[in-house]
């Protein structure tokens, strides 16, 4: 009886290995989403209203920059907004618009979802940029993800 090479047994076990690795679903780590994530020159993101769902920033050929686009909730997305602020006027400043921005989304959030929906969901405001706030831009969005996954509905609390 003649026994397999070991160049057999070696391709068998890297064949077994690949196929193994093809079924078993990859664990990513979860997503954070801070306040450079997007902002208020990233496509598509002005269009979106309080509420609605849309992607993560992707490149469009269409387009041709990266983009978000309007998802209906029931049908799966990666964000939903759930709040909007209006900061004072002034000077561009940076810092403190992101401090304004985390410290008034931080609490809509906790309004809404106290226990933050069993630890599954988290929040990032979306700011306006230098250039959105010479051209008198003031709003900041409040938007609610699930690092571990897409939505899969509305995540917005009923009244």
């Amino acid at each position: 009886m003649k026994l397999p090479s070991r160049r057999w047994a070696v391709v068998a076990t890297v064949a077994t290995l690949a196929a193994l690795a093809a079924i078993e679903p990859a664990v990513s780590p979860p997503i954070v989403k801070g306040d450079t994530f997007l902002t208020a020159q990233t496509g598509g993101v002005l269009n979106i209203e309080g509420g609605e769902c849309f992607s993560d920033p992707a490149y469009s050929r269409e387009a041709a920059e990266v983009v978000v686009r309007y998802e209906p909730c029931e049908s799966g997305a990666d964000n939903q907004s759930y709040g909007f602020l209006r900061a004072d006027d002034g000077p561009w400043d940076r810092a403190r618009l992101a401090g304004f921005a985390w410290q008034g989304c931080r609490g809509y959030f906790e309004r809404r979802w106290p226990d933050r929906d069993g630890g599954t969901l988290d929040f990032y405001p979306i700011l306006p940029t230098e250039q959105t706030w010479a051209d008198g831009d003031r709003t900041v969005m409040c938007v609610v993800y699930r690092p571990r996954g897409r939505l899969t509905d509305s995540v917005l609390p009923l009244r």
